[in-house]
């Protein structure tokens, strides 16, 4: 396991995110798709978000992110969407026929966190410190 660093800050944040196209259609292809995937890209790029793995398909997008932890989920979640959704609206305007109001993406998104440590472990590790002084000397 890889930590990544930031000032003052060690981590490792993990989360597997999934989202669909508008109404589920199956619109992600040939030279959408690898436009789409760019504009991904750029966007994780410049917020300083890893992409571990995507994989596009016809009608969702699958993202294993690492994230610093001073960025909320749902910030990163918001600026990928929303400009990769403006930007190919822009670029595909057929898409107008089918996508009206401006939404290229369904609303909300599935999200869940992933770590070398299970809630077991840490629930342990805590209640080995509970019993332990201030000083770390056990109880």
């Amino acid at each position: 396991m890889a930590y990544r660093t930031g000032g003052h800050t060690k981590f490792y944040h993990r989360f597997h995110v999934i989202w669909v196209t508008k109404y589920r259609f199956k619109v992600l292809r040939r030279e959408m798709r690898v436009r789409l995937r760019e504009i991904i890209r750029q966007t994780c790029e410049e917020m300083g978000v890893t992409i571990v793995k995507g994989v596009l398909s016809t009608d969702h997008v699958h993202m294993f992110l690492s994230i610093p932890p001073h960025l909320a989920l749902s910030t990163v979640m918001q600026r990928i969407k929303g400009r990769s959704s403006r930007r190919i609206q822009m670029e595909y305007p057929e898409l107008r026929k089918r996508y009206w109001g401006r939404r290229f993406w369904a609303r909300g998104y599935f999200s869940t966190t992933s770590g070398n440590v299970t809630d077991d472990i840490i629930l342990q590790y805590l209640e080995l410190h509970s019993k332990r002084e201030p000083t770390g000397i056990s109880r």
